[in-house]
């Protein structure tokens, strides 16, 4: 399968503070900084803390799991080594396509977010509509933008993992402090607004925000795909996991409520950016709410950068494996990245930009299908582990036998639920399930046709190659 292979490529540079980071700025980019207000708007400020408690417990669930995974199986690929070796060649590719188009679906997320930010900090900057987009425009500043700031980030990850993961320090340094300032100023000068409450609100609301959950969570399984190049003792990147995803849960936590205590959540939500309204009520400082849109563009860089190392590994593993064309498993000489997997994914997000903001909202839910989706086929794969290998080494292990495999198992499928038709968040017809079907669509042509294709990468064959490592 090849992973004696990247473990040779792939060098181990990665601190525990550059591993921490990556995770945890990874999830509380710029989703908070534009959504607040309309997951209050649906749920009401109680609803909207209730959704992100009930969505922290499967991801925490989920990220428990992931923790023992990768403290066994530290090797870059993450989803794709243990749903390798526990359910094969098939079961290792539905679940590593899955996660990967969740990573791209953020990358993508970010090239349209950028401009969106610097059109609220900048007056004017909407300049030369181009076309209109399910009832919204597209303007020339926006592709350029976007199109801009996808080279520049896939430049900075081509040219090596640990100037990444130092970047990504730094702006997740400045995406906490303006947390914890919107805090601040709620605790001060907040007030009862007029939310709905949760009463009014319903089971709708809540359903509503819940499904959008795993895609603010999702990048602490960027951990595990990094792990091969990570230089830190096995349990620690089961500990760390862990600890990104409680982090991130109590940031959304409370920057949701400080947001319910500045504005009614008619007025956030009619806001381009809601974060930096409710600063701006809070301190009645137009400049200070501008300072949080500063903080959401930083927010926009650590989700991007976390998700092309995360989205690019995933790729490079599969490619490894044979289940994509080898060209995506090179390695470069110099840079030691898997560099064409990195230009692969930069070359998307560079033409998100034309669908226009709109493609926010679809991206956002079909890629959080594909999370939730693979998350389920690691909590599988975690059960049947347990079962069939309960010898194996297991730095981080988790009581309770098979408890947390069922507890994720039954969290997983109920999550994936949600987006099925009938469900009241189903996706939506045409967009969300047009980009599902042609993902789906894509995969199965490029597993087809790759070089080793032919060749059926067998469960025995996938646990030969990976105690070859260990030993």
């Amino acid at each position: 399968m090849g992973t004696e292979h990247q473990e040779e490529e792939l060098t181990r540079v990665l601190s525990k503070r550059d591993i921490f980071v990556l995770a945890f700025g990874a999830m509380i980019g710029w989703g908070w900084i534009i959504q607040t207000g309309y997951w209050i708007d649906e749920g009401g400020t109680t609803g909207a803390i209730l959704a992100f408690v009930i969505g922290s417990v499967m991801v925490a669930t989920v990220g428990l799991i992931y923790g023992e995974l990768a403290s066994a199986m530290p090797f870059v690929g993450g989803e794709h080594v243990y749903s390798l070796r526990a359910l094969g060649s098939v079961g290792s590719f539905v679940c590593t396509w899955a996660i990967i188009l969740g990573y791209v679906s953020v990358v993508i997320f970010e090239a349209v977010a950028l401009p969106s930010a610097l059109a609220y900090l900048v007056p004017g900057f909407n300049v030369i509509p181009l076309w209109t987009i399910a009832g919204e425009p597209v303007y020339a500043t926006w592709v350029l933008t976007g199109g801009i700031g996808a080279i520049v980030m896939t430049a900075l990850n081509y040219r090596g993992v640990r100037p990444a993961a130092q970047f990504q320090t730094i702006l997740t340094l400045v995406i906490g402090l303006a947390g914890i300032t919107l805090v601040i100023g709620a605790l001060l000068n907040g007030h009862s607004t007029s939310t709905p409450p949760f009463t009014e609100a319903g089971w709708s609301g809540l359903f509503t925000v819940i499904v959008m959950t795993p895609f603010m969570f999702v990048g602490f399984d960027v951990i595990p795909q990094a792990a091969g190049e990570a230089d830190v003792s096995y349990r620690s990147i089961g500990l760390l996991i862990v600890l990104s995803v409680v982090m991130a849960a109590a940031f959304y936590i409370s920057v949701i409520w400080a947001s319910g205590q500045s504005l009614p959540s008619s007025k956030l939500v009619e806001s381009p950016l809601p974060a930096a309204a409710a600063l701006s009520s809070l301190f009645n400082s137009t400049v200070i709410g501008r300072i949080m849109a500063l903080a959401g563009i930083a927010g926009i860089l650590t989700s991007w950068n976390s998700f092309i190392i995360g989205g690019s590994r995933a790729i490079y593993a599969l490619a490894e494996a044979k289940m994509l064309p080898s060209r995506l498993a090179t390695v470069h000489p110099r840079y030691g990245t898997p560099s064409t997997a990195i230009s692969l994914i930069g070359s998307i997000s560079v033409f998100a930009p034309v669908f226009g903001e709109q493609m926010l909202i679809w991206i956002v839910n079909a890629g959080s299908l594909g999370i939730v989706l693979a998350w389920l086929f690691v909590a599988i794969s975690f059960l049947v582990l347990r079962y069939r290998e309960p010898e194996l080494n297991r730095p981080f292990k988790l009581p309770g036998g098979y408890t947390f495999g069922v507890l994720g198992l039954v969290l997983t499928t109920f999550f994936v639920g949600l987006y099925l038709p009938g469900a009241p968040s189903a996706l939506s017809w045409p967009f969300e399930w047009l980009i599902i079907f042609a993902w789906s669509v894509l995969g199965l042509l490029l597993y087809l046709f790759s070089s080793g294709s032919s060749e059926d990468t067998t469960m025995e064959d996938a646990k030969d190659a990976l105690e070859s490592i260990e030993n």
